[in-house]
């Protein structure tokens, strides 16, 4: 039998198709039965009469949802059904009978969780699973129609990048100064010398102790680093690649949007209208002057503070020119302020909170040993980084994405932890 695609039955419209799927919805009498059959591309409504199974009918009277069926028939149009559409069934195989499915309407978010390996199979999941597909292909081929070559870092790591406190420690072979990549950064680095432009999506760890709704322990990181850069150039390649996945989503995936009730007006401003860019000085004045909020010069921006400043503009905010201190060790200084780094956050709009972090990186040998000394580390532990200042040295930068928060932000999700098939949380890390 030649099974298709629901999706492409309905294309056709009409005469005899062959589908195949699980039983979303059922309902019936004694005399007809009405199939939801879902399969991966969409969902369609099947008839049964029992004038055409006498023999069957107990069997097809009492299929439950998720029994996974092979269906025949003769499609038609029905502006009644669910998608606009009808199979007459005339044959059907029973492939794999279910008794029960344990997930229903108006259950609690916990439920759901504990049972995750089957609530992916809801219309709302697979929605979000297509979207993010359509996520990760629109990243790859931005940065490769943009020149840049596929490089891949180690994930056991024998530095930390973003902050001790935050590090996943892992017994390798009775070593204990080993540790799960928080990111590629330093082991990307080395490469912008072979290489010149390259980027990755892995997945990345934080220990971070966060039970919000924007924080995951393991995590996609889509990052980029590049030789020769300018700190321009770091800020346009992350508006650009987030211009391109909005554009390839809104191209691929209106259907999941609709599923999902997302408003597609929100997204459009952020493929044509350009990016709010201001340094955290600046920042500082607007929440002063619009929102009434004193922020104390040389504190990081908290999620309120974040939130307020994007509430004021239908695009991401590119806040630049950190302070030093709250800021890691390999961001450049400011050539004409020593108190500031060339580091930028991107905020998306929606108050979705931080999506990119970026930086032209500090090219000068012992700038960057100064830094490390500073933030309490031993130098002689980066000697294999320090070397890619010794050798050649040259201005460069890059960027790291969330690649969750990115897609949570797309389909207007309230929680993280949707936009990834199996969340890991300080509190989850089953099923």
């Amino acid at each position: 039998m030649n099974y298709i695609y629901i999706q492409e039955a309905m294309k056709i419209g009409s005469g005899k198709v062959s589908v195949r799927g699980w039983v979303h919805r059922e309902r019936g009498s004694n005399k007809l039965k009405f199939v939801t059959l879902r399969d991966s591309s969409n969902v369609i409504q099947c008839v049964f009469e029992q004038k055409d199974f006498e023999k069957r009918w107990d069997e097809i009277d009492h299929l439950q949802i998720e029994a996974s069926l092979e269906i025949t028939g003769t499609i038609k149009e029905d502006k009644r059904a669910p998608t606009g559409y009808e199979i007459h069934v005339e044959d059907y195989t029973l492939v794999g009978s279910s008794d029960k499915f344990p997930i229903s309407k108006d259950q609690s978010v916990e439920f759901l969780a504990d049972n995750r390996h089957l609530w992916l199979r809801s219309r709302r999941m697979i929605a979000i699973m297509k979207i993010r597909s359509t996520v990760f292909g629109a990243i790859d081929e931005y940065f490769k129609s943009s020149g840049f070559y596929e490089y891949h870092s180690p994930v056991f790591q024998a530095v930390q990048c973003e902050g001790g406190s935050t590090l996943f420690s892992v017994d390798y072979f009775g070593k204990k100064d080993v540790f799960l990549a928080q990111t590629w950064q330093l082991y990307a680095e080395p490469a912008i010398f072979a290489l010149e432009k390259i980027y990755t999506i892995s997945p990345s760890f934080r220990a971070e102790k966060s039970k919000t709704s924007r924080h995951l322990t393991e995590y996609w990181h889509a990052e980029m680093e590049m030789a020769w850069s300018t700190f321009k150039d770091i800020q346009d390649h992350g508006e650009k690649l987030i211009k391109h996945v909005f554009k390839k989503v809104l191209e691929n995936n209106k259907e999941e949007l609709k599923i999902l009730e997302r408003d597609i007006s929100k997204l459009e401003p952020i493929i044509n209208k350009p990016f709010i860019r201001m340094t955290y000085t600046e920042a500082l004045k607007v929440l002063k002057e619009k929102h009434q909020m004193d922020v104390e010069w040389g504190k990081d921006l908290r999620t309120i503070e974040e939130e307020k400043l994007t509430s004021l503009y239908d695009v991401p905010v590119i806040c630049t020119h950190y302070p030093k201190i709250v800021k890691a060790f390999y961001m450049m200084e400011d050539p004409k302020n020593s108190e500031v780094v060339e580091g930028c956050d991107f905020l998306a709009s929606e108050a979705h909170g931080e999506i990119i972090g970026g930086s032209q990186r500090e090219h000068d040998l012992e700038k960057v040993k100064q830094r490390l000394i500073a933030q309490g580390e031993d130098p002689a532990n980066y000697e294999f980084y320090l070397d890619t200042r010794r050798y050649g040295s040259v201005p460069h930068g890059g960027f790291g994405l969330g690649v969750e928060r990115l897609i949570k932000w797309v389909c207007g999700l309230e929680n993280i932890k949707d936009a990834i098939a199996f969340p890991r949380t300080m509190e989850r890390y089953k099923p």
